[in-house]
């Protein structure tokens, strides 16, 4: 069996973006993390503009004071992309929404909802609440009424408005032009 030939990639894997957040996140300077790494400010500096890559050393010690692991600065971050048209259509209920899926399936720390609402669409009839603990509603075109238990809000374009998630409500397009809306759910909603 003949084995494959290895070409090694001659793209500068850049972890200076990475190195900085870590540090930035936990409110360090350089000079900070210089003092605790014995390393020069301009080195750092470099490093974290990706003008110059440590050695193996080096980064396992500037690792070790900002408490991240190597390979979290090499991982390919998880991304998901989705198109405002290609999102799977789900129904929360009512009448006269269409709504979309913008957040993948599989992501549980949030879903975003598009929600276009035909003229004088309405929610349930009767007040109901989303399981997750932060609703936000934000109108990106047109005018809605929120219903609450006490309480109702005419919310119009650029508005937004955020409710406890397990809070009743409905809501009501009392115009002749349409809604477009997102909502977004934190964590995502369960059963979904």
């Amino acid at each position: 069996m003949k084995a494959l030939p290895v070409q090694p990639s001659t793209a500068p894997v850049a972890i200076g973006s990475r190195i900085r957040a870590a540090r930035q996140g936990q409110r360090l300077t350089i000079e900070h993390v210089a003092d605790a790494t014995g390393l020069t400010k301009g080195f750092l500096s470099r490093v974290e503009r990706d003008l110059t890559s440590p050695s193996v050393a080096s980064l396992v010690v500037l690792c070790q004071v900002l408490s991240v692991s190597i390979g979290d600065l090499f991982s390919v971050p998880e991304t998901h992309l989705t198109r405002r048209d290609d999102g799977p259509r789900i129904s929360l209920g009512g009448e006269g929404i269409v709504e979309r899926l913008l957040t993948a399936r599989s992501e549980r720390r949030l879903q975003i909802i598009h929600a276009e609402i035909a003229p004088h669409g309405r929610g349930e009839s009767d007040l109901y609440a989303v399981d997750c603990e932060l609703d936000v509603l934000h109108l990106i075109r047109g005018a809605l009424t929120v219903i609450m238990t006490n309480e109702s809000f005419d919310l119009e374009a650029g508005d937004t408005l955020s409710f406890p998630g397990r809070e009743p409500h409905s809501w009501i397009n009392h115009c002749d032009e349409p809604v477009q809306a997102l909502w977004i759910l934190v964590p995502a909603a369960t059963g979904r």
